[in-house]
């Protein structure tokens, strides 16, 4: 029960109505390795997705609402357990496993305010176990992205969005959808697209290029791109350069035009203008207030 469930009236005005919500903010990621051992069968408020990253198959048993299974897991293999749905575990070998965990009510407000989905009430369907290498990929690429930190951020949302979009897409119960022509831009795809920009931003990037990396024509490319991470591919690029613009002027010991340049703007005068477009502040003003 919260605050608003028992206020009289609907809010006139959310924050969540106005500003875009976040990938990064909407889904939590956590990476576990344990010795064999059990977690007692219960249900949680929340959403939670299992990826097994354990490459030597091994035991697991599983007590489900649906009832008990004792079955080998396999690496890739996805598990999804829908909100207020028993689970318990009892693995036989040591794990390494990503779980996502997901609020419903947010879930359900970002996929329908970003990607034009809206869901049932179940939200997800109830999958014990499914290979699922594709979505798997986009988990680890998400948890890489956490490990670099200096790019964490900007790198940490797209990868969060691409995952949740292949989850909505494949596993989530859907009234209506207007995401049907992503199928088949996998996750390898769209991290050889962001490992290019990655590598490159400080040069000029040509959408034609990314596209042919994701090899798919550039108007396909670009109308996949903004459905699945809300940013045009000249937006994201541009995000990307600002994060690594960000990261520089915090260590308080490269010159505004130097920082301009390696960022891949075509001159301090540039670089000022777009970090303020994007920020709100100049470079120098936000260097005094964040400079470590």
């Amino acid at each position: 029960m919260r605050y608003q469930d028992v206020y009289p009236s609907e809010a006139l005005l959310r924050s969540y109505d106005v500003v875009r919500p976040r990938a990064g903010d909407l889904m939590t990621l956590e990476y576990f390795e344990a010795e064999p051992a059990a977690m007692p069968r219960r249900s949680f408020a929340q959403h939670h997705v299992l990826l097994n990253l354990n490459p030597i198959p091994h035991r697991v048993e599983n007590w489900r609402s649906s009832g008990y299974r004792d079955f080998t897991l396999a690496e890739n293999e996805v598990v999804v357990t829908p909100a207020g749905s028993e689970n318990g575990w009892h693995w036989h070998a040591r794990s390494r496993v990503i779980i996502v965990t997901l609020e419903p009510d947010r879930l359900a407000r970002f996929v329908q305010s970003e990607l034009g989905v809206i869901l049932t009430e179940t939200q997800l369907r109830n999958v014990p176990q499914v290979l699922d290498a594709d979505l798997v990929a986009a988990g680890r690429m998400a948890l890489d992205a956490l490990r670099a930190a200096d790019t964490a951020s900007v790198m940490f949302d797209a990868f969060a969005r691409i995952f949740l979009v292949k989850l909505v897409k494949r596993y989530g119960e859907e009234r209506a959808s207007a995401l049907e022509f992503v199928r088949g831009f996998t996750a390898e795809q769209y991290k050889r697209v962001l490992d290019h920009v990655a590598a490159h931003y400080a040069e000029p990037i040509a959408i034609d290029t990314l596209a042919r990396i994701a090899g798919m024509s550039a108007s396909r490319f670009a109308r996949v791109f903004k459905a699945v991470l809300n940013d045009t591919p000249y937006q994201f690029v541009t995000d990307y350069r600002i994060e690594r613009a960000k990261e520089m002027l915090s260590g308080g010991q490269i010159a505004l035009a130097e920082i301009a340049i390696r960022c891949g703007f075509s001159d301090q005068p540039h670089f000022t203008r777009v970090f303020k477009q994007a920020t709100g502040e100049t470079p120098r003003d936000w260097q005094r207030s964040h400079a470590r």
